[in-house]
């Protein structure tokens, strides 16, 4: 199985992400974001980063050995004291 991050007229070519190969820091394209001003009611800036947090830190923590924790909250599985 060859994994490449193929991309052809700005579509990756593989049919499945086990075939992607995810680019590396150095190969990461410059990113700008841009904070535009609006009249809507405020929403946070801050929280597109908070969903992938815990699925990380449980991957992380299998890593380094600690049975896998599969179902959140953290806590519940004695990773993070309250």
């Amino acid at each position: 199985m060859q994994i490449t991050g193929e991309i052809e007229a700005g579509r990756a070519v593989q049919r499945n992400f086990d075939r992607y190969r995810v680019l590396r820091i150095y190969e990461m394209p410059k990113v700008e974001v841009h904070i535009v001003s609006s009249n809507a009611a405020p929403t946070g800036v801050g929280e597109p980063g908070v969903p992938p947090l815990a699925p990380a830190v449980a991957n992380a923590m299998a890593r380094l050995g600690v049975p896998r924790v599969r179902r959140l909250p953290l806590a519940r599985a004695g990773l993070v004291a309250l």
